[in-house]
Order: C-alpha cells, then sequence, then structure tokens
C-alpha cells in the first residue's frame, strides 16, 4: 500500500455571494492598492487567517515573564477541590441522558 501524502491541489476556488455596496467597496481598495479584487481577497484573507492562527498559537513574554511562566509550568500547584470534581464528570458527550 502507497504511503505517500495526500497530493493537494495546487489551485481550487471559492465562490462568494456578497452584497454589491460590499463589492464595491473592495473594488475601490484593490484599485487603490493596483491589484484586482481576486489578488486583494486572497492576500487580505490570507493575513486574517495568519494572525487569527498565530493569536492562538504564539505569544511573546519578556524574559523574566517567560523565566515565571516556564516556573509555573514546570510547578503546577495541586489539584483543588473544585478541579478534582471536574474530572470526576462525566463529559456532556459521553452521557447516555
Amino acid at each position: 500500500m502507497d504511503q505517500s501524502p495526500q497530493m493537494i491541489p495546487s489551485k481550487g476556488s471559492i465562490n462568494l455571494r456578497i452584497e454589491a455596496a460590499t463589492r464595491q467597496l473592495i473594488d475601490e481598495a484593490a484599485a487603490i492598492l493596483g491589484k484586482t479584487r481576486t489578488e486583494f481577497m486572497i492576500e487580505s484573507a490570507r493575513q486574517q487567517a495568519i494572525d487569527v492562527l498565530l493569536d492562538q498559537r504564539l505569544f511573546a513574554l519578556e524574559s523574566q515573564d517567560h523565566a515565571a511562566f516556564m516556573a509555573a509550568l514546570d510547578n503546577p500547584p495541586e489539584p483543588g477541590p473544585r478541579l478534582k470534581a471536574l474530572m470526576r464528570r462525566v463529559p456532556t458527550w459521553q452521557r447516555e441522558d
């Protein structure tokens, strides 16, 4: 059986329905930058996607704050009664109601 990675198409399409006023706004902004609507929308959506992902995965700390953060990760507090109770609960998706 072939274990090669799944091939991802080099290009695809996304079809959008937008209000005329929004389309006009995008067209005006794209024209100011000397771009096509497609170029503008792809670059804008790509940058927004990167920002969202980085916001969820990357944060920066000063060296002193980083040391405190790492120390907290390396030495977590003992679980309290509320955490212990939470961990004993059956998750909603596993309940047989």
